[in-house]
């Protein structure tokens, strides 16, 4: 529903909306629709330069010569629109970025943290992670425990691997994405053929086409970068990556979880560098993923809290002791921590959101908040409206404040509710009678977003009397 709005918003120029769909509800500002179009497209075909300025500046892509940019570039209403795209700059880390995980990845294989094996292509070197490649592909899994067993270098010559090709074969690998030039395509189809990666050899042929398509019926237009980029909605990396979490977990724990995504297969080595004990249990893992998502994790593992760590037998990875966790807990942090996601129910989420905001994970505590958004009712409103802003928890507290005003006339007569309400206004530091209080302008405003006719304009205004007797009759007029 929040995606479809983005996208009405963006074909309307409605920058508010927009800005309220991004910042407050969290959606996705590159996500796609149905013909592989973003919301950076609409606001250029529409001509709304304010809003494409706005866009840009929050992380929307359209690099030049890509198909993403020449379309917006050629579908563009006004030539400030096109300048705009002209200068556009690749994003910097201090604008909003949406993909936290797929940031992390791309990270991992550029800085190449924790890396325990090297590939040397024609001189050209690339820090990698066995347990990544092993995860992604059975080709990889399959040389790294054979031909590539124990080395940790691993020297290409063939003259017909291009490092270039070999480079981008990676970046599919890690991130699911893949940036190559025209030139380099046919390279890269050669590489996934003898990598056995199917899909990426599928993906490249249908891009192909429809660049080959757009090029033809758009003159003028240039595409030198070929894009792979897939839907939000696709599992692929993430499911690959769970199954570094299923072998991370203790034998002991797997028969409790139901089914796994994927069997954990006794060929597969993910080669774990790191061993958490957690009440007990053993949890074999991977430092580039705990220091790479988490401050906790890395401060933990860097030398500053050594004397948690137990020294072990030769070979075996050193075991670090978690304390005030339970392993149960602990699997959905593993699991979040590899893939993104875990499946979380809402009576679980209060446990892990105190342990995903200890371990300094805001990404597990956003998965928390919309497990516990399938909670909101009359009874529980106002509750998990103070966790969400106990634990800065934005999409969650405008979720409550949004449900607080479809029932508000029922509300009002809640005790709990009122404490809220004189809760908030006491924290307004040196409040006048006139200041508002936050909670009920955040009531106020989704009110007042309902209003789309005539006769909603009187059920509207019946529940703000509500809301407005409530506050005369508790003294805080405003």
């Amino acid at each position: 529903m929040d995606t479809s709005d983005l996208f009405a918003s963006c074909r309307k120029g409605d920058v508010g909306r927009v800005r309220y769909l991004l910042e407050q509800r969290d959606v996705e500002v590159n996500v796609r629709d149905k013909w592989d179009s973003t919301p950076l497209y609409y606001a250029c075909l529409c001509g709304h330069e304010e809003l494409v300025l706005y866009l840009l500046a929050n992380g929307a892509r359209c690099e030049a010569n890509t198909f993403d940019g020449e379309r917006c570039l050629y579908g563009a209403l006004s030539d400030a629109i096109r300048r705009a795209l002209r200068d556009y700059r690749q994003v910097t880390a201090a604008c909003r970025r949406h993909d936290y995980y797929n940031d992390f990845l791309q990270r991992l294989l550029e800085q190449g943290i924790h890396s325990d094996v090297v590939f040397v292509v024609h001189g050209k070197r690339f820090r990698v992670h066995r347990c990544i490649l092993g995860a992604r592909s059975a080709y990889f899994a399959n040389m790294l425990d054979t031909k590539w067993k124990g080395k940790s270098v691993v020297v290409l010559r063939h003259p017909l691997i291009n490092p270039v090709a070999f480079g981008a074969l990676l970046q599919y690998l890690y991130t699911g994405h893949l940036d190559i030039g025209v030139e380099h395509v046919s390279d890269c189809e050669r590489l996934a053929k003898q990598c056995q990666l199917w899909d990426l050899l599928s993906d490249l042929e249908a891009k192909c086409e429809k660049v080959s398509e757009f090029v033809a019926s758009k003159p003028g237009t240039c595409v030198k970068v070929l894009t792979i980029e897939p839907p939000a909605t696709d599992p692929r990396l993430r499911e690959d990556m769970a199954l570094l979490a299923d072998c991370a977990l203790p034998p002991e724990l797997r028969g409790d979880l139901g089914e796994l995504p994927f069997p954990c297969p006794d060929s597969f080595n993910s080669c774990p560098d790191i061993c958490f004990r957690v009440a007990g249990c053993s949890f074999l893992c991977h430092k580039a993923f705990f220091c790479g998502r988490s401050d906790y994790f890395r401060a933990l593992l860097d030398d500053h809290f050594r004397e948690n760590e137990e020294a072990e037998a030769s070979g075996d990875p050193p075991v670090v002791t978690l304390h005030g966790i339970s392993p149960e807990v602990f699997t959905h942090v593993l699991y979040y921590v590899y893939s993104d996601h875990t499946e979380l129910s809402p009576e679980a989420a209060y446990d892990v959101l105190s342990v995903a905001d200890m371990y300094l994970l805001p990404g597990l505590k956003r998965l928390c908040g919309r497990s516990l958004a399938q909670l909101l009712d009359e009874d529980s409103v106002v509750g998990v409206w103070r966790v969400a802003k106990l634990f800065h928890l934005a999409r969650l507290e405008d979720q409550c404040t949004e449900y607080m005003a479809k029932v508000i006339e029922k509300l009002v007569e809640r005790e709990d509710f009122a404490e809220a309400v004189r809760e908030e206004a006491a924290a307004v530091a040196a409040r006048q009678e006139t200041d508002s209080i936050p909670l009920v302008d955040d009531i106020r405003f989704h009110v007042a977003s309902t209003v789309q006719t005539y006769s909603a304009i009187e059920e509207a205004q019946q529940r703000l009397r509500a809301l407005e007797d409530l506050l005369v009759s508790i003294g805080l007029d405003c």
